[in-house]
């Protein structure tokens, strides 16, 4: 039907009022129109030749509503809330754009001198007695770890163990508990570029926020350590998002969202779930990841240098450096061997042979398929421990004062007769408060620094030693009544709430 141009013109303003907010056809009034037939629902068209759309195409575009997959895994996602000393929050990575983690705040300077930093990532329980996934970079460095479920429950949390080379923690709930809701760990690999993914976290404080994406692509390597392995979503991710659950449509977890691309971009990267499997044996019992080693350097074998090298394959890892008295050394391997498998599963790139040989035992035998001068053949190499080159794996056990700090976010130490002397205390002997984390029990409590504890629960207090053992030994949910002393005999009494 042919109208004039006066006619198209009035249609095409009434179709776009229609598509802005509030708009309506009475703000761009039009001449009637002949009754039209009720618009039919959209059909898929032919496609020229006959090539129709597929039954199976058009059930992946009627995505249902999500609603009960998300009902049935939030409670089992929570908040993080954590109190640390400074640092390098997102280690070392500042200058990397892939790579924006959840804390803010500048570095501080020596260990005395960091500030106290504050922030609130997310994680997911995996064992009803309180076992909590999260990311290292949320918990690393914490004094203080507050878990907060949906239901409003909130408890102390320790770090049980990390892995910051994968930026995979585990984190326990220091009171006794049973029968929290958990969430499952499911199969990454089974993963394809387009499936649907749903992330549950705390963006920006705003607990439980649930937002929905597909995987945009699998194993990226965004140079966040030597064993990247991340999965890409475009599911809106954002600081706090950090730790949280990354769930496929059954509802498993597939991974841990750790960072994004810088700029609100909306590209977000998370930790496989088939690779924090992998560790959670060692984070569980030995609270740090221990790893294999062959002791080499290692490059991509690329098609050119294939033909150079006259190879009949295309995809390995070329050995570049044997490092003297290493696995590799002792097991025969040279530079410019090229390693196609290790065990049989087929290595593609130099970055899949460092990953895998990290998740092999040390002390195992590995069978390396490798290509010398052109020849095939296989090399048996007893796998070592790998330096930890980044010293990053060295956990000190904690005192009773660190301890205690941990606990209720104060630093004690006791008080010598210079100091006595110096701020004007009657007192001899007692615990001298030197630092106070803000927001803690302690804070809360009215505690700070300068002050000295000379009795807990009306029993006198002689040294920081002692009092940090009360702080260890105290119930979960119990108070404190502790007596202190100021500057020229005032006392005074608080009372500190023991998480």
């Amino acid at each position: 039907m042919n109208r004039s141009p006066v006619a198209f013109r009035r249609v095409l303003v009434a179709a776009l009022l229609l598509a802005l907010p509030g708009a309506s056809l009475a703000q761009a009034p039009a001449k009637p129109t002949p009754a039209q037939p009720a618009p039919q629902a959209a059909q898929p068209a032919p496609a020229q030749g006959g090539n129709v759309l597929q039954p199976a195409t058009r059930e992946a575009q009627a995505l249902p509503s999500l609603a009960p997959l998300v009902e049935s895994v939030k409670t089992a996602v929570v908040n993080v809330d954590v109190q640390a000393r400074g640092g390098d929050p997102r280690g070392g990575m500042e200058d990397n754009p892939f790579f924006d983690r959840f804390f803010g705040g500048g570095r501080g300077g020596p260990e005395r001198e960091r500030p106290i930093r504050q922030g609130a990532g997310s994680g997911f329980i995996i064992d009803p007695k309180g076992i909590i996934l999260t990311n290292n970079h949320v918990v690393e460095d914490a004094v203080s770890i507050t878990i907060r479920l949906d239901d409003g429950r909130s408890f102390a949390g320790d770090v049980v163990g990390r892995d910051p080379l994968t930026d995979v923690a585990l984190v326990k709930v220091k009171d006794k508990v049973e029968n929290l809701p958990t969430v499952k760990l499911g199969d990454s690999d089974a993963l394809r570029v387009g499936d649907w993914v749903v992330a549950i976290g705390n963006p920006f404080g705003l607990a439980s926020s649930v937002s929905l994406g597909i995987i945009s692509a699998r194993a990226r390597e965004i140079g966040a350590s030597a064993y990247d392995e991340f999965l890409q979503t475009d599911a809106a991710i954002n600081p706090g998002n950090s730790g949280g659950p990354l769930f496929n449509m059954r509802g498993e977890v597939v991974g841990i969202n750790t960072a994004i691309v810088g700029g609100g971009t909306g590209i977000g990267f998370a930790v496989p779930s088939n690779l924090v499997k992998a560790l959670l044996p060692q984070l569980e019992k030995e609270g740090a990841v221990t790893r294999a080693w062959l002791g080499v350097g290692i490059q991509d074998l690329t098609r050119d240098l294939a033909g150079a090298l006259k190879l009949p394959v295309t995809d390995g890892a070329i050995i570049t450096q044997v490092n003297p008295g290493s696995p590799a050394e002792k097991g025969g391997l040279k530079t410019d061997d090229v390693v196609t498998t290790i065990d049989g599963r087929p290595v593609t790139s130099a970055s899949e042979l460092t990953r895998t040989v990290a998740l092999k035992r040390p002390g195992s035998t590995s069978t390396l398929t490798v290509f010398r001068d052109g020849k095939k053949q296989e090399l048996k190499v007893a796998l070592g421990t790998r330096p930890d080159l980044e010293r990053v794996s060295s956990k000190k056990p904690a005192n009773d004062e660190q301890e205690s700090s941990r606990r209720v976010g104060v630093s004690l130490q006791n008080l010598d007769a210079r100091t006595a002397s110096q701020a004007g205390f009657t007192e001899r002997q007692g615990a001298l408060i030197t630092d106070v984390v803000p927001g803690s029990p302690a804070d809360r409590a009215q505690l700070e620094p300068g002050m000295l504890v000379v009795e807990a629960n009306r029993k006198p207090v002689n040294s920081a030693d002692e009092l940090a053992r009360i702080i260890r030994g105290a119930p979960a949910g119990s108070t404190l009544l502790l007596r202190v002393a100021g500057p020229g005999g005032n006392r005074n009494l608080r009372a500190l709430r023991v998480p």
